[in-house]
């Protein structure tokens, strides 16, 4: 297996729907502006007035020791109250301690080590609100110099920290807010898109901004003549049913008078034919347009159609499960769509083995028979219409037309399900997976 790239694993972290996409380009730039430019303001800022309040110390400092020198221990001990400094004791010997994240504390060592000659260590470390200095005075012992931390560096400015954290909330509501008012239109087309996938018939209306207004009428187009179009099939195939049916009936009557004679008998079998292949193709240019959607119980309609074919002769077993829930279909197209598969198994494999599953989001109808099958490249070949591989089935049961896998293949697709074909492991035949979305 190869190394996966970088945009790789980029893709894979970041989110997958449309609302969190839009959610993190919106908001990302705007943290990170607003992160960069605060934190330059503030670094800007700590160390323009750190530098200014330590450059005022060093030089309250450099008087102290001045005054040491000049006038001794006592005086200077009167001008460091008079400064608010403490001369005591050493905590340190010598060297710098602070944390690393105090970056104001790097400026202020490096100011007094600029400004006020023999610093030898400053200590930041032991006390945050303090400020230790220790400076060599030569011959004399090392003195140290103790102030509060407000004295050599700016506090931390809490008060901005609040407004940008307030303010950044307050921003993410806002863009939550906006992003949702945006987002809902487009899953309302999506919603509705599925539902016409899937055979139903929802209200919509094109809203938002102009680009989903534009999608929602394309789409609100696009149905239209989807389902004129089914609607126009469906009206010239009934008239075609009545125009047809009308010479097959009289020519069904004139055979009845005639003499019963070898080719009469022959004739009526042509005409039966031609009728079974009339009705047949009528079945599948329909579909499931002659049945509304409901919620329907799928084991008792499995085990209607199991039952029906058991009464017909065919040897047909049956597992259900203890229970399952409603589902919507169509139940009519859905029963027409099981009758040919359990025919079909019949036909070609002298018995059927009918079971369901009840899966996560979807129903799935397993069909199997122990014939010969159906060769995987020729599998997709037989789920068109007025297709017959009667060189790869038993011929001794008679041939179909060739439409009861394809009507079954119809009605799936207009559920928004699938028809796939595979061998039976448990029968050793063909195996027919019905999958209905739930």
């Amino acid at each position: 297996m190869g190394r996966m790239k970088p945009s790789a694993w980029i893709k894979r972290l970041l989110p997958r729907g449309l609302y969190g996409r839009a959610a993190l380009i919106l908001i990302v730039p705007v943290v990170t502006i607003q992160l960069v430019v605060s934190s330059v303001f503030l670094q800007r800022h700590f160390e323009d007035v750190t530098r200014q309040l330590t450059g005022a110390l060093s030089l309250d400092l450099n008087l102290i020791l001045a005054t040491m020198d000049e006038d001794g221990p006592v005086a200077a001990q009167a001008l460091a109250r008079a400064v608010s400094v403490e001369i005591g004791e050493p905590r340190i010997e010598s060297g710098n301690h602070w944390y690393f994240y105090d970056l104001s504390g790097v400026i202020v060592i490096e100011t007094l080590e600029q400004q006020v000659p023999g610093v030898i260590g400053v200590d930041l470390r032991s006390d945050e609100r303090e400020v230790h200095v220790v400076v060599d005075r030569g011959a004399e012992p090392p003195l140290a110099m103790t102030i509060t931390r407000r004295r050599a560096s700016a506090a931390a400015p809490h008060q901005l920290l609040v407004i940008m954290v307030a303010t950044g909330v307050l921003m993410t509501l806002v863009a939550f807010v906006f992003l949702r008012n945006q987002l809902r239109p487009i899953r309302r087309l999506a919603e509705a898109a599925e539902a016409f996938g899937k055979g139903r018939r929802t209200e919509y209306h094109p809203s938002g901004a102009l680009e989903v207004r534009s999608a929602g009428r394309a789409f609100l187009d696009m149905r239209a003549r989807i389902e004129g179009y089914l609607e126009q099939r469906t009206l010239m195939l009934s008239g075609v049913s009545h125009d047809l049916r009308t010479p097959l009936t009289r020519m069904r009557l004139a055979l009845g008078m005639l003499e019963d004679v070898p080719e009469r008998a022959e004739l009526v079998q042509d005409v039966d034919e031609m009728e079974a292949l009339l009705n047949t193709f009528l079945d599948f240019a329909r579909g499931d347009a002659l049945d509304d959607l409901e919620l329907t119980d799928p084991m008792a309609l499995v085990s209607r159609v199991v039952e029906n074919a058991r009464r017909g002769g065919g040897e047909v077993a049956l597992d259900l499960p203890d229970d399952a829930p409603e589902v919507l279909i169509r139940p009519m197209a859905v029963q027409r769509a099981l009758g040919n598969l359990i025919s079909n198994a019949l036909r070609y494999g002298d018995r059927a083995a009918v079971s369901v599953a009840i899966l996560e989001r979807s129903l799935r109808i397993t069909v199997e028979d122990p014939g010969r099958g159906i060769p995987a490249h020729r599998r997709e070949e037989a789920l068109r219409p007025f297709i017959r591989l009667d060189d790869a089935r038993n011929q001794n049961k008679g041939s179909g037309v060739g439409l009861g896998l394809a009507i079954a293949h119809d009605i799936a697709r207009r559920h928004g399900g699938s028809l796939a074909l595979r061998d039976s492991v448990a029968m050793g035949g063909l195996r027919v997976d019905l999958t209905l979305p739930r």
